[in-house]
C-alpha cells in the first residue's frame, strides 16, 4: 500500500514538496530552500503588512511586526461552539488561552435575548477568544460541577481555570471588558 502524501508549496522559493502525511505535524521543511512549510502569510488589516506566522502561533494572539496590531486569522470560527460534558474536557480545560462558555436552556428568556450577543462577542474575539455554549437541561454534570443554579450564567476561563462568573443577563459592554482583563493578564 502506498504511503499518503501531501503536496505543499513553499512560500519562500515556490516549489512543490510532496510530505508523508504523518509527517506533517513535524513542522517540515522545503527541500529546496530549507524553509519551514506550516507558515502562513497572513495581511494586516490596519497597515497592510504581510506577516509570516507558523499555524502553532496562531493562537497565540499574533500582532503585526510593523504595526503592532492584532492580526486577524480569517480561517477562526466565528459562531459560539456548543460544548457537552462529554467535549467540555477537551474543549475549555485543556484550551490554551480565554474561553467564554455561556450556560442557557431553550426555554429561558434573558438566555435567548443574550443569544445574539453571544454570536456578536463570538464574531468580534475570533481568533482570540473561544466562545462556547452550555445547554444546561442537556449537559447536567458539567452546570453542576461550576455551580450553575441560575440562567443566563457566563464563566470565564483562563488556560483552563474557571477565573470570573457573570450571572444573569449582562450589558455586551460589560462582559467585553472582562474578556479584555483576561486577555490582557489582569484577570
Amino acid at each position: 500500500m502506498p504511503k499518503e502524501n501531501m503536496v505543499v508549496r513553499c512560500q519562500h522559493c515556490s516549489a512543490k514538496n510532496r510530505i508523508p502525511v504523518e509527517r506533517m505535524h513535524d513542522r517540515p521543511a522545503c527541500g529546496r530552500c530549507g524553509a519551514y512549510l506550516d507558515e502562513m502569510i497572513i495581511r494586516c488589516l490596519q497597515c497592510g503588512t504581510k506577516n509570516r506566522m507558523p499555524e502553532n502561533r496562531l493562537r497565540d494572539r499574533p500582532l503585526c511586526g510593523h504595526c503592532a496590531a492584532p492580526l486577524v486569522v480569517r480561517e477562526t470560527r466565528t459562531s459560539p461552539l456548543d460544548i457537552t460534558d462529554a467535549t467540555f474536557a477537551g474543549e475549555v480545560l485543556s484550551y490554551p488561552g480565554v474561553v467564554l462558555m455561556d450556560c442557557w436552556a431553550p426555554w429561558c428568556g434573558p438566555c435567548r435575548q443574550a443569544e445574539p450577543l453571544v454570536a456578536e462577542l463570538a464574531t468580534q474575539y475570533a481568533g482570540v477568544v473561544k466562545i462556547a455554549k452550555l445547554n444546561v437541561d442537556d449537559n447536567p454534570k458539567t452546570a453542576a460541577k461550576y455551580q450553575v443554579s441560575s440562567i443566563p450564567t457566563m464563566l470565564l476561563f483562563k488556560n483552563g481555570e474557571a477565573i470570573t462568573r457573570l450571572v444573569g443577563l449582562r450589558p455586551k459592554t460589560e462582559i467585553a471588558s472582562q474578556l479584555e482583563a483576561l486577555i490582557d493578564g489582569k484577570g
